[in-house]
């Protein structure tokens, strides 16, 4: 299909089809050509896809919005008589469809080959896309042997899919979230829990509880729903913003100034709005203290000791697919060191570091003397 004929059946501000069409990329993936938007645009969300091969359209997963202040954040934000309160996961946000088979599309629109192959081993979607040709399913790919975002989670010793959406592909609009349960459950996909629908007015108390709940056992948060799936929210724990700013400071030169203020900024309005006492806020300050200052000296230790840092991922599954997923991650200017790479009943199993090449040569330049410019 040409640019005309996309930019006719996109729903779009832009005026003109080059107009829009300067943004967009062109790749192809294990024989599928596409094009993909790597940025929010005229009204299309990052992570568009327009799949040559079949004249599909995968439209973006829409940024979701923070609240800061519960009250009156969310009852300002809504404009529905209830609320959903789901439990936010952490994982690899990807976007399930099929064209050309079942494919699986990161948030940026690229076509990932793990995610893809543990789709269709895990979820077996067939029959869902059998009966819902012009569906996607929105999930989040979590557990410890994750390449992107890896997390521990009871009862998941590798991978699992938890389907947090279903949405037109076309057009991007969600189903309800309570049409969407009933369908998770018809074809067996499993869904982040449930914390129940409320009023707006009862909502904000029972995200508190719904807080802590999570935030006891390290869990990340959650995200408010209104009854027609269209206006969504999101709301994380302390144990997930220290948990982030630990990450961010074990390679303190990989990550900007904003993605560090914003978490200090959760902080501070969580110990605000829940009133903790000064001794609980004491303790705040204390973990939010070792939160950034322990991981990043024990880097710069590693560093002096001729270490290499970096994020540590393991993996497993086909071999094939296994080393499809290397040579995407390289192709992304990404330094892979290979810690370990083993056979275990027939997968390839690999343990693997991202290098932060950043960390390690600042760190070794300020050890070596090097001047810092303020």
């Amino acid at each position: 299909m040409n640019n005309v004929g996309w930019h006719e059946r996109l729903e779009t501000s832009a005026d003109t089809p080059s107009e829009l069409f300067e943004h967009f990329q062109t790749r192809t993936d294990h024989g599928l050509e596409y094009h993909h938007l790597p940025d929010a645009r005229h009204g299309l969300e990052r992570g568009t896809v327009l799949v040559e091969t079949t004249d599909a359209i995968v439209r973006g997963y829409p940024s979701v919005p923070r609240v800061l202040t519960l009250e009156p954040g969310v009852r300002e934000y809504f404009d529905s008589d209830h609320i959903t309160i789901e439990e936010k996961l952490n994982g690899f946000n990807v976007r399930i469809v099929d064209v050309a088979g079942t494919t699986a599309f990161t948030r940026g629109g690229y076509v990932c080959p793990y995610t893809t192959e543990r789709a269709r081993e895990l979820l077996d979607p067939t029959d869902f896309f059998a009966d819902h040709p012009q569906k996607m399913l929105c999930a989040e790919l979590v557990g410890p042997e994750n390449p992107y975002t890896a997390h521990d989670y009871d009862a998941i010793d590798t991978n699992a899919f938890r389907i947090f959406d279903i949405r037109d592909r076309t057009s991007g609009r969600p189903l309800e979230p309570e049409r969407r349960r009933e369908v998770c459950a018809e074809y067996g996909f499993e869904q982040p829990r449930t914390f129940g629908w409320h009023t707006p007015e009862e909502a904000p108390g029972a995200v508190r509880d719904a807080i802590e709940t999570l935030d006891a056992a390290d869990r990340e948060g959650v995200v408010l729903k209104s009854e027609d799936g269209q206006s969504l929210l999101k709301y994380t724990t302390e144990s997930t913003h220290h948990a982030e700013l630990a990450d961010a400071f074990a390679l303190p030169f990989e990550y900007g100034r904003d993605f560090l203020f914003s978490r200090l900024l959760r902080e501070a309005f969580q110990t605000v709005e829940f009133e903790d006492s000064p001794a609980r806020r004491r303790e705040r300050a204390h973990d939010l203290g070792e939160s950034i200052l322990l991981p990043m000296a024990e880097t710069i230790e590693a560093v002096a000791d001729g270490k290499t840092v970096g994020e540590r991922h393991t993996v497993r599954g086909d071999p094939e697919t296994i080393e499809a997923l290397l040579s995407h991650l390289r192709e992304f200017q990404l330094t892979i060191d290979i810690e370990s790479d083993r056979r275990l009943e027939g997968e390839r199993v690999v343990t693997f570091r991202k290098v932060a090449a950043s960390t390690n040569d600042q760190i070794a330049h300020y050890l070596d003397g090097g001047i810092v410019d303020e």
